[in-house]
């Protein structure tokens, strides 16, 4: 299905965010920014992601054709106020999952589309409950599956995706990284 004039252009390396755009049927190009990603420490957290895919975008924005669409995005875990980034070590993701325990944390996710004459930034926002994890499921989910590339250290679509989420409240696909019925109708009216 044609969605969009526009070539798309996806500012990522995130095979959680090619997977989706995949399976959304769109065709698009990979186009990454080495310039590291930093945000002032006085922001709001909510306002993090936003600050975080803007960026991105600017980073890439020279190398644009008229003919193409840029979509950028970033995904934080915001638990008690603070933001849970993508574990260091074992350590760091065992400590991020025992605070995600029994508790609902929000994941919030921005996008932004750019082309050379336009800009649209939107976040979405997921409530996720956990049911209350023990130390050998939070063990046994970090010897067996990758929470070191994943804000919050865990992948909802992987194994405690399955058996600790109590409920979701808003966009499952938000939670995976990428809010996909929302950039699939901004991209139709773009």
């Amino acid at each position: 299905m044609k969605t969009t004039n526009y070539n798309i252009i996806l500012g990522s390396n995130s095979p959680r965010r090619k997977e989706i755009l995949t399976q959304m049927g769109l065709e698009f190009e990979v186009r990454v920014s080495d310039k590291e990603e930093l945000y002032p420490e006085n922001l709001k957290k909510e306002e993090v992601s936003e600050f975080l895919t803007i960026q991105k975008a600017n980073n890439l924005r020279n190398e644009l054709r008229e003919d193409e669409l840029l979509i950028t995005s970033d995904t934080i875990v915001l638990n008690d106020g603070e933001i849970l980034n993508k574990p260091k070590n074992e350590k760091e993701a065992k400590e991020m999952l025992q605070s995600l325990s029994g508790k609902t944390h929000k994941v919030i996710t921005s996008v932004c589309l750019l082309s050379t004459k336009t800009r649209k930034v939107f976040s979405e926002r997921t409530n996720v409950t956990f049911y209350e994890l023990s130390d050998e499921m939070i063990n046994f989910y970090i010897e067996n599956y990758n929470p070191f590339d994943k804000a919050g250290s865990y992948g909802i679509q992987e194994w405690i995706g399955y058996i600790a989420v109590e409920k979701i409240e808003g966009s499952y696909n938000n939670v995976v990284g990428f809010p996909s019925s929302r950039v699939f109708n901004e991209i139709r009216n773009f």
